[in-house]
């Protein structure tokens, strides 16, 4: 990916009210601003015009197939973790038109579709959201195969992210090397300062395009009590994660195909394909032509799958996996071991939400862990 972060502007300090003025100048930059909003009792992404939009005091409540928004005890903006909505909604729309045939005399006109989509600046994007941007970098961006629309958005992306300071019961990218803190790979990245005496936000650039834009904000220079009490934060937040993904796992799903617990996980999966969908690294899709009722206009679509659906797998005289211990096994081996192989990186970055949306709380790091004890690991 040809997108370069590097800056070497020192951090500085940015009152709450300067959140608007940010949003107000990208957007007068020609970007389509996407963060965090309130709707449909969840935190999801949507297009963003005001920091008063953002959902001051809320935090959420997560556990295997659980997810609740509460009112939080002090009026931050990014208390909350990660919801079902993930970046790649964007990138990778979920449904995309690859293009479109009229039909001229005996022949057909072949036109691929315009992509005047404005570029996106996304606010409040955690490290392993990056990371997950990064995996996908790896999947679209390769060579004879690349995906140009995806590598057009992504390059024309401007990053904020937010330093995760409260990790959900679910999260565990700690052990995944993706998070809670962004280290690279933003524009700019704020870390939430907020006690009785202030509210303000410790503003790293991670670009030269974000400290220019740094520039244009009202902002305060930082001392080292500002640097301490973000990387407290950080700290804390590490501390707090109470999950943890199986140390090896890449080698130990590859010694066990054949294991029992396969079958035990799928009398509990429902193949209902949450996990995939609200994954922020999965990719598979499917492609659907469609005509009009006159014959004369063919359209080519391109819309996500998922390896859960029988009809995924499916090649001349049926389905390779007819079996949701199959389709379970392919997943999480793929995710976690195979993906190695192909793109040289994990495909999970921790962030919990295949744990969390899975309506049987279904825990991909047990599943590790129940593998791994049957070897006698602790």
């Amino acid at each position: 990916m040809a997108t370069h972060y590097s800056s070497s502007a020192p951090p500085v300090r940015l009152g709450r009210h300067s959140l608007q003025a940010l949003i107000d100048a990208l957007r007068g930059d020609g970007y389509t601003v996407i963060g965090p909003r309130l709707e449909d009792a969840a935190i999801v992404y949507a297009p963003l015009e005001s920091a008063d939009s953002l959902p001051e005091g809320w935090v959420d409540q997560q556990e295997g197939g659980h997810y609740r928004l509460l009112r939080g005890e002090r009026p931050a903006l990014f208390d909350y973790v990660v919801g079902p909505h993930s970046w790649k909604r964007y990138l990778y729309p979920p449904r995309q038109r690859l293009w479109q045939a009229h039909k001229q005399g005996k022949g057909w006109r072949v036109k691929e579709p315009l992509d005047n989509t404005a570029p996106y600046a996304f606010i409040g994007v955690r490290s392993c959201e990056i990371h997950a941007m990064r995996i996908q970098d790896r999947v679209f961006d390769n060579g004879a195969f690349a995906d140009p629309a995806y590598i057009k958005r992504r390059q024309q992306a401007f990053i904020v992210a937010v330093n995760c300071a409260h990790p959900a019961a679910t999260c565990f990218c700690t052990s995944m090397n993706s998070g809670p803190r962004a280290k690279e790979g933003f524009d700019l990245c704020m870390t939430e300062l907020l006690d009785e005496q202030r509210h303000e936000f410790l503003v790293e650039a991670g670009s030269d395009k974000g400290a220019a834009l740094l520039t244009r904000l009202p902002h305060r220079p930082c001392d080292e009590n500002d640097l301490r009490q973000a990387e407290a934060v950080a700290t804390a937040a590490s501390q707090a994660m109470q999950r943890e993904m199986a140390p090896d796992v890449a080698a130990l799903l590859k010694r066990h195909p054949e294991h029992p617990r396969w079958q035990e996980v799928a009398q509990r999966c429902l193949s209902c394909a949450n996990c995939t969908q609200v994954c922020p690294t999965c990719f598979c899709s499917t492609v659907e032509d469609v005509t009009d009722l006159s014959g004369q206009t063919a359209q080519r679509w391109r819309q996500w799958d998922s390896c859960f659906t029988l009809d995924f797998s499916y090649i001349h005289g049926g389905s390779i996996r007819r079996e949701t211990r199959s389709r379970y096994r392919q997943w999480m081996t793929h995710k976690l071991s195979t993906w190695h192989d192909q793109f040289d990186t994990s495909g999970c970055v921790g962030c919990g939400r295949c744990i969390t949306w899975c309506p049987v709380g279904i825990d991909i790091t047990e599943e590790a862990k129940a593998i791994r004890d049957s070897e006698g690991g602790t």
